[in-house]
C-alpha cells in the first residue's frame, strides 16, 4: 500500500491537460508526493488485498493505514478510483472521499510514473511482482485451478462425438467403395478396423492368395477370405481406384488411433476433476453431463430431478404440452447401472442413481478431497437396491415373502372329478328374498298393465256405440230434406184450401212420428 499527497490542486482542475504534468518523473513529483508506503509480506496477502479492492471491500491492512495516517488529516479529501470503495470508507471511517474524471486521470498519470514516485524498488522486481499478482488475481477471478479444468472435458467429449460420426461415414464409404470390387469381404470381416487394415495391406483381391494377413485376421477367417477371393462376383477396378481406397483406409486407421488416445485422455481428466462422478456413472456419461450443464459448478447447482432428465428436455416439454407421461431419464440412461436393469425397474434405479450422482457432483465441485471413496460407497448402495428390486420379483413368483423361489419335485395326483350341472347355467345366483321381491314386483306390473288394457277397451266400445247413432241422425236429416223438396216441387191442387190444410197436418204428424222413432 502507498498513499500520495497532492501538492498543487490548481493543476488538477485542468482535466484535459493533466496528462502533460506526468510526462516525466520530475513533473510528477511537483504535483504528488509519497506520504506512506507499506510492503506486503507475500503474494497471498497481496492477493487478498487486491481481491478485496476488486470486490469493493475494505481490507484489514488498508483499514489500519487509513486510521493511522489519514485520521490526522481528517479535514482533507481522499481521492478514490472506485466509488463503491469510497462509500465503504466513508461509512466505516467517516472520511470524505471524492471520485470524478479528474481522479481517474490522476490515477492514470500515477501508474505511468510509479517507478519515479516510489524510490528504492528496481524495475525488474516491480515487473515480476506485478506479473505474479496479475496471474494470481486472474486465477481468482476465473475460479481457475490447473487440476480442475472442466472446459477441457467439454471440448474432449464434443470432439469424441464428432470423431465417431466421421468414422462411421468414412467406414461406410470405404465398405461401399471396395464392395464393388470384393463384395464378399464385407460379410466375412465384420470389424471395421480389421476390414480397413486388411484392405490397406492387400489392395487388389487377386493378391489375397499370395499375401499373409495372419497378423490381422484369425486363421479361420483368413481361409474364408482367400476362398471367397477366388470365386468373387465383384468387378475389376484400376490401380488408381485401389490407391484411393487405400488412402481412405489410412485415414480411418489414423482417426481410430487418435480416438483411442483421446478416450484415454478423457478418462484421465475425468478421474482428476470428478472422480466420484466417474465411479458412479462412467467417464463418458459424466463428461456429457458436464458438457450439457456448461461446467462442473453449474452441474452441481442442479437438483437430482434435473440431473435425471438432463438431455431429455425436448421430450419433457412435449409431454407437458400434450399432457402425457413425462420421461424418466435423459443422458443418465446410458449409465451401466441403468442399462443392466430390466425395463420395469429402470425408472426407480435412474431416480436413485440421479440422487446419488447429484451428491457426488457437489462433492467433486465444492469439496477439497480428491478421493473416489464417496462415489464407490454410493454406487454400492445403488447396486444393493437394484439387487433387492430384482429379488423381490423372484420372491413374488415363489409365493412366499421370505424364502426364494424353490423348484419342488413334481408328483402326479390322479383325482376323479364329477360334472357339476350348475356350471351350465349362465344366470347369476340370486337369494330367496331377492326372488320373492322380484316375483311381487312382476305381479304388480302385470296388474297395472291389465287395468290399463281394460280402460282402453271401454273407450273403444263407447266410440263404436256412438258412431251408429250419428249415422241414423244423418239418414233422418236426408229424408226431411227430400220430403221438403217434393212438397216445393208439387203443383197446387184444384180442391179447396181445407183439403190442403188437412194434408199438411197429416205430413207434420208423419214427420213427428219419424223423429220420435
Amino acid at each position: 500500500f502507498f498513499l500520495l499527497q497532492v501538492l498543487n490542486e490548481k493543476k488538477l482542475q485542468e482535466v484535459d491537460s493533466l496528462w502533460k504534468e506526468f510526462e516525466t518523473p520530475e513533473k510528477a513529483n511537483k504535483i504528488v508526493k509519497l506520504k506512506h508506503f507499506e510492503k506486503f509480506q507475500d503474494t497471498t496477502e497481496a492477493l487478498a488485498a487486491s481481491t478485496a479492492l476488486v470486490e469493493g471491500k475494505l481490507s484489514k491492512n488498508l483499514k489500519k493505514i487509513l486510521k493511522k495516517i489519514v485520521a490526522k488529516d481528517a479535514h482533507e479529501q481522499l481521492a478514490v478510483a472506485d466509488a463503491k470503495l469510497g462509500g465503504v470508507i466513508k461509512d466505516k471511517l467517516n472520511l470524505s472521499c471524492i471520485h470524478s474524471p479528474m481522479v481517474t486521470e490522476l490515477m492514470r498519470g500515477i501508474r505511468s510514473q510509479i517507478e519515479g514516485l516510489i524510490t528504492g524498488l528496481p524495475s525488474r522486481e516491480m515487473a515480476a511482482m506485478c506479473l505474479g499478482l496479475a496471474h494470481s488475481l486472474s486465477r481468482y477471478k476465473l475460479k481457475f485451478s490447473p487440476d480442475k479444468v472442466d472446459t477441457m472435458i467439454i471440448q474432449a467429449i464434443s470432439l469424441l462425438d464428432d470423431l465417431d460420426k466421421e468414422l462411421n461415414n468414412y467406414i461406410m464409404r470405404c465398405r461401399e467403395w471396395y464392395g464393388w470390387h470384393f463384395p464378399e469381404l464385407g460379410k466375412i470381416i465384420t470389424d471395421n478396423l480389421m476390414y480397413c487394415k486388411c484392405v490397406r495391406k492387400v489392395g487388389d483381391r487377386s493378391n489375397f492368395a499370395s499375401s499373409d494377413v495372419s497378423d490381422i485376421l484369425p486363421e479361420e477367417i483368413e481361409e474364408d477370405v482367400k476362398a471367397a477371393a477366388e470365386i468373387s462376383m465383384g468387378t475389376e477396378v484400376s490401380e488408381e481406384d485401389i490407391n484411393n481406397i487405400i488412402h481412405l483406409c489410412d485415414q480411418v486407421i489414423e482417426i481410430s488411433e487418435y480416438r483411442t488416445q483421446l478416450y484415454d485422455y478423457l478418462k484421465n481428466r475425468m478421474m482428476a476433476i470428478a472422480p466420484n462422478l466417474t465411479v458412479m456413472v462412467g467417464e463418458l456419461v459424466g463428461a456429457r453431463l458436464i458438457a450439457h450443464a456448461g461446467s462442473l459448478l453449474n452441474l452441481a447447482k442442479h437438483p437430482a430431478s434435473t440431473v435425471q432428465l438432463l438431455g431429455a428436455e425436448k421430450a419433457l416439454f412435449r409431454a407437458l404440452k400434450t399432457k402425457r407421461d413425462t420421461p424418466k431419464f435423459g443422458l443418465i440412461y446410458h449409465a451401466s447401472l441403468v442399462g443392466q436393469t430390466n425395463t420395469k425397474n429402470k425408472g426407480k434405479i435412474s431416480r436413485m442413481l440421479a440422487a446419488k450422482t447429484a451428491l457426488t457432483i457437489r462433492y467433486d465441485a465444492l469439496g477439497e478431497d480428491t478421493s473416489a471413496e464417496m462415489g464407490a460407497e454410493n454406487r454400492l448402495k445403488v447396486e444393493t437396491r437394484l439387487r433387492l428390486l430384482e429379488e423381490r420379483g423372484i420372491r413374488r413368483i415363489s409365493g412366499t415373502g421370505k424364502a426364494l423361489a424353490r423348484t419342488d419335485k413334481y408328483q402326479n395326483k390322479s383325482e376323479v372329478k364329477i360334472f357339476d350341472p350348475s356350471g351350465d347355467s349362465t344366470l347369476p345366483a340370486v337369494s330367496k328374498k331377492r326372488k320373492i321381491q322380484e316375483v311381487e314386483e312382476q305381479d304388480t306390473e302385470i296388474a297395472v298393465k291389465a287395468k290399463k288394457f281394460k280402460a282402453e277397451m271401454k273407450e273403444e266400445t263407447t266410440v263404436e256405440n256412438d258412431e251408429p247413432v250419428k249415422k241414423k241422425k244423418k239418414k233422418k236429416d236426408k229424408e226431411k230434406q227430400a220430403e221438403e223438396e217434393e212438397v216445393q216441387n208439387e203443383e197446387p191442387p184444384t180442391s179447396p184450401t181445407v183439403e190442403n190444410t188437412e194434408k199438411k197436418k197429416k205430413k207434420k204428424k208423419k214427420i213427428k212420428e219419424q223423429d220420435e222413432d
